[in-house]
C-alpha cells in the first residue's frame, strides 16, 4: 500500500496537471515561452510542481514563499530540471514585503505575465479551539496576500495590457467545512475577489482563474 506521503503527492500532482489542463485551454494555446511566471507559496507541493511545468514551457519562474531554506531547495530542483528560475524570500502577509518583491520582478524581467496566488495555511479544530489569531493568519495568507500581489502587479500588466491571475482558492471556498472555519472564511473571501476581479479587468486584456480543488 503506498504511503500517505506518496498518496498526497502523487493527489497534488494530479491536481497540478488538471489546473494546467484548464488554464491551457482558457488561454487557447498561448505560448509561455519568455514569459515572467510569479508563484507565491511556490517552494512546495502544488506551487512547485506548478512551477515545473510553466518552466517546462520555457518560462522564467520566480518562486515567492517565507522559508529561504525551501525555496533554495525548489530553486535546485527546477534547475536540475533545465528551468529558468529565481527566488524571493517574502512573507506575504506582509504588503510592504509583497510591494518591494513584485518591484523586484518587474525591475529584472521587465514585465509580469503571470501571477499565481497559490500561498495558504490551514488550522484544524472546533471553533471553541481557535482563537481570532487563527482567523487572521487564514485571512493574511488567503485573502490580503492575494490581494497585496494583484494591487501591486496590475500596473505592469496593464502597461502591456495583457496579463494572467490565477488564485487557487478551494472547495472550502464554495463550501464551508467543519472544523475547518479560518480556512472557509478566508478562501471564501479569495473566491469572491476573484471572480469581481475576472468580471472587472477582462476589458483590459487580464484574465482570472479561479481554481477550486476537491
Amino acid at each position: 500500500m503506498a504511503s500517505r506521503s506518496s498518496l498526497l503527492a502523487l493527489g497534488t500532482v494530479g491536481f497540478a496537471l488538471a489546473v494546467w489542463q484548464r488554464m491551457r485551454r482558457q488561454e487557447r494555446a498561448i505560448d509561455f515561452a519568455q514569459t515572467t511566471v510569479v508563484i507565491t507559496g511556490g517552494s512546495r507541493g502544488l506551487g512547485l510542481v506548478l512551477a515545473r511545468q510553466f518552466g517546462a514551457e520555457g518560462a522564467h519562474v520566480v518562486l515567492i514563499a517565507r522559508d529561504r531554506a525551501e525555496l533554495e531547495r525548489a530553486r535546485d530542483d527546477l534547475r536540475a530540471r533545465g528551468v529558468s528560475v529565481s527566488i524571493i524570500a517574502c512573507d506575504i502577509r506582509d504588503r510592504h514585503q509583497v510591494e518591494q518583491s513584485i518591484a523586484q520582478v518587474a525591475d529584472a524581467y521587465g514585465t509580469i505575465d503571470v501571477l499565481v496566488n497559490n500561498a495558504g495555511v490551514i488550522e484544524v479544530g472546533p471553533v471553541e479551539h481557535l482563537t481570532l489569531s487563527d482567523f487572521e493568519d487564514a485571512m493574511a495568507t488567503h485573502f490580503w496576500g492575494p490581494l497585496y500581489a494583484v494591487v501591486a502587479a496590475l500596473p505592469h500588466m496593464r502597461q502591456r495590457g495583457a496579463g494572467r491571475i490565477v488564485n487557487i482558492s478551494s472547495i472550502g471556498g464554495k463550501i464551508a467545512v467543519p472544523h475547518l472555519l479560518p480556512y472557509s472564511a478566508s478562501k471564501f473571501a479569495l473566491a469572491g475577489l476573484s471572480d469581481g476581479l475576472r468580471a472587472e479587468l477582462a476589458r483590459e486584456g487580464i484574465r482570472v482563474t479561479s481554481v477550486f480543488p476537491g
